[in-house]
C-alpha cells in the first residue's frame, strides 16, 4: 500500500515557516558546502522540487522514483500562486486542502473543501508511489494518525515563532530513526518510520 511520507525542513525550534509563511531563513551554507548539499537533495529527492525550476536544477527529466502525489495545505500553494505559478508540481499528482479556495486555478490541481484525513486515506488505497504531505502544520495535524514517514531536514537556525511542523493535539506518536545523513552546512537529515 502507498504510504504518506511527511518531507520537511524544519528550525531547532520546530518551526516549517516563519508567522508570515517565511522559509527562506534556513542556512543552507554557501560554495562547496551548498553545493555538496544541494545536489544530494537533488538525486536524493527529485520529485520534491517544484516543476519551474527542475531544468535550471539539470533535473527536468528526472523521473518520480518514490512519490507521484502531493497533498498540502493552502498556505503551502499560496507562495506559488502569489508569483502567478497554479501548477508548481506538474510532475506530480496535486491536492490542496482549504476550506476557502472553493475552485482550483489550474485544472492539474485538486482542491478539497473538507475532510483531509479521507482525502489522504482515499488515496492510500490507489495503486502508484508514495504520498508526501508538502506542509504544512495544520494539515500535517489533520492527516496525522495516517503519516507513515517522515523525512526531516532539520536545519541550524531557531526561528523563534512561526508555523509548527505539526499543529494538532496533544498525542504522543512514537517513531524510529531508520537513517540520518549529515552535512557540513550543519543540515542533519532524518528518516522516520512510525512505529505500529
Amino acid at each position: 500500500m502507498r504510504e504518506l511520507v511527511y518531507y520537511v525542513g524544519v528550525s531547532i525550534d520546530g518551526r516549517i515557516a516563519g508567522p508570515g509563511g517565511e522559509f527562506d531563513f534556513y542556512p543552507e551554507g554557501e560554495g562547496t558546502q551548498f553545493e555538496a548539499y544541494r545536489g544530494w537533495m537533488l538525486k536524493t529527492f527529485p520529485e520534491t522540487v517544484p516543476t519551474m525550476i527542475r531544468e535550471a536544477a539539470g533535473i527536468a527529466d528526472a523521473p518520480n522514483e518514490t512519490i507521484d502525489t502531493l497533498v498540502m495545505g493552502l498556505g503551502t500553494y499560496r507562495p506559488a500562486l502569489d508569483i502567478g505559478v497554479t501548477s508548481p508540481y506538474a510532475h506530480l499528482r496535486q491536492y490542496v486542502v482549504s476550506s476557502t479556495l472553493r475552485e482550483s486555478p489550474d485544472p492539474a490541481v485538486t482542491v478539497v473543501g473538507g475532510d483531509p484525513l479521507g482525502l489522504v486515506r482515499s488515496l492510500k488505497q490507489e495503486e502508484g508511489k508514495d504520498i508526501w504531505l508538502c506542509g504544512g502544520g495544520k494539515l500535517a495535524g489533520a492527516v496525522w494518525p495516517e503519516v507513515d514517514r517522515m523525512v526531516v531536514k532539520s536545519y541550524p537556525v531557531v526561528a523563534g515563532d512561526g508555523i509548527p511542523m505539526v499543529d494538532g493535539k496533544f498525542d504522543p506518536t512514537f517513531f524510529a530513526v531508520t537513517e540520518r545523513k549529515s552535512f557540513d552546512n550543519g543540515v542533519v537529515v532524518t528518516w522516520f518510520d512510525r512505529r505500529r
